[in-house]
């Protein structure tokens, strides 16, 4: 009788209306685990179900150890739900939220200073697992032709990286057959070293992977260094190896804090740059984003030109759908904040 009168389906409105989510039967029955309940339950009653278990994990304000972007402002948050329906990938439909990416983009490689006469080009990804795979699969893909064109062998492309990397690194290896030269850290040195790089690469290195704020120490590869020399092996050798630098969490910190230090763009041989929106670009997760110096950069046959949503759209991604509110957030506080932060 009891559980007849607080069953929220039977009541008037107006009784529904004055009964406590509390008192309704949904509390005293376990919240389902395994399977689909056979009866839905009220909006309230499944919201403070779900809301009283989520109080058992941490509080995101707390969480300094993950990197990631706890707070953003009212006005952010209130363009993020205004486009949370809105799947990116859908061109046609939302054409606008294309274009503020390819804004986006074009900042991030000015901001790591990509010369003015190349035409950049790059992608929002889910995060800089993505957008790593995304650059090396891209390296990859101009060795393999190189090589074809000079009529070598192509079964044995390795990538040349430190093990201060991510582990996403390692799984680009494993993932997609490339033999990994990873250079081990020795005792109170975090980083690769020049010395190290010029040992392991050859002429089937891919790629040279360098880490501007490694995860462990926030310190940075010799860059610049590792440039220098790989310039010296493209003319002595020829061999034209690519560098991608993994900005994941330094790439939105040294161009603000070390504006002329020379990591980025700037160098001849880094070719392609990752960065987490979602670290130091103060973005909630999950957004990331690769960025080619040049669209020669990115070879036109790993981009996939998709019709069934409507017209031609072109697509470089691992992952197809994905939501806009991260993207948009991401240029809030590019124009929000800008260089130099205004109080308002």
């Amino acid at each position: 009788m009891l559980s007849e009168k607080l069953d929220l389906g039977k009541m008037k409105k107006s009784e529904r209306e004055y009964t406590t989510t509390y008192g309704s039967r949904y509390f005293s029955e376990s919240i389902p685990k395994y399977e689909m309940p056979e009866e839905g339950m009220p909006a309230k009653a499944a919201y403070q179900l779900i809301n009283e278990e989520l109080n058992l994990d941490g509080n995101p304000i707390l969480n300094l150890a993950s990197f990631v972007t706890t707070w953003m402002e009212p006005e952010a948050d209130q363009l993020i739900m205004d486009s949370v329906g809105k799947n990116y990938v859908d061109n046609d439909e939302y054409p606008q939220t294309s274009k503020i990416q390819d804004r986006v983009v074009n900042m991030l490689a000015r901001l790591f200073n990509a010369p003015h006469e190349c035409k950049s080009m790059g992608t929002a990804t889910i995060g800089s697992s993505e957008a790593v795979m995304l650059g090396l699969l891209a390296h990859k893909w101009t060795w393999r032709k190189r090589r074809e064109k000079e009529g070598k062998s192509i079964d044995k492309p390795n990538i040349v990286m430190g093990a201060d990397v991510h582990t996403v690194w390692e799984k680009f290896a494993k993932y997609f057959d490339v033999e990994l030269k990873l250079i081990p850290l020795k005792d109170e040195v975090y980083t690769i070293s020049v010395e190290d790089v010029a040992q392991e690469i050859d002429e089937n290195t891919i790629a040279v992977g360098a880490v501007i704020g490694t995860t462990f120490t926030g310190q940075m590869d010799p860059i610049k260094e590792i440039n220098d020399m790989l310039l010296e092996v493209k003319k002595s050798k020829g061999w034209d190896i690519p560098i991608h630098v993994d900005g994941a969490s330094g790439g939105f910190v040294a161009p603000f804090i070390f504006p002329d230090l020379e990591w980025d763009f700037r160098l001849e041989q880094v070719k392609s740059i990752n960065v987490s929106g979602h670290k130091y670009g103060l973005v909630y997760p999950g957004v990331g984003w690769v960025i080619f110096k040049d669209k020669s950069d990115l070879p036109d046959d790993l981009i996939f030109d998709i019709n069934y949503l409507g017209g031609l759209m072109p697509n470089y991604s691992l992952n197809f759908s994905k939501g806009s509110n991260t993207i948009i957030a991401q240029y809030y506080n590019l124009i929000r904040l800008g260089k130099r932060v205004i109080q308002t």
